[in-house]
């Protein structure tokens, strides 16, 4: 086995969209490599056939599927995320939540200083915590 990577699977065209936003979100991050349909082929031309991007070095893949899927993302699996001040959680969960919705708003649940989970508006799950 060479390594294992979460993979995203987008619906709708998003998913250059959510690599670029996640990116543009969290510092050390980026876009590696994004091979899009091209003329003719199975997906719409111009989405995403397979894009590998990384979020503070952890790699993920994604594409945009060309089946339209009776399922999403949920919220069972999720980006988690350390955060290192109240400033980065409170930003971060702001900017991911706008058009999302909030699983637990930001708050003291007793297992960390600072924790907040929520569907972004593309569906991913992310569970931000602060560490006490």
């Amino acid at each position: 086995m060479e390594k294992v990577i979460p993979f995203l699977m987008f619906q709708d065209g998003k998913a250059e969209e959510a690599m670029s936003y996640y990116t543009s979100l969290i510092e050390d991050s980026e876009i590696t490599s994004i091979v899009r349909y091209g003329a003719n082929e199975a997906g719409e031309e111009g989405t995403v056939f397979q894009a590998t991007f990384s979020l503070k070095g952890q790699e993920f893949f994604c594409i945009d599927s060309n089946v339209k899927h009776q399922f999403s993302f949920t919220p069972s699996f999720s980006i988690y995320v350390t955060c290192d001040s109240e400033e980065e959680i409170d930003n971060l969960f702001q900017k991911l939540s706008e058009g999302g919705q909030a699983l637990m708003p930001l708050g003291n649940y007793g297992f960390s200083k600072k924790f907040g989970w929520l569907n972004d508006r593309f569906g991913v799950s992310w569970q931000l915590t602060l560490p006490n």
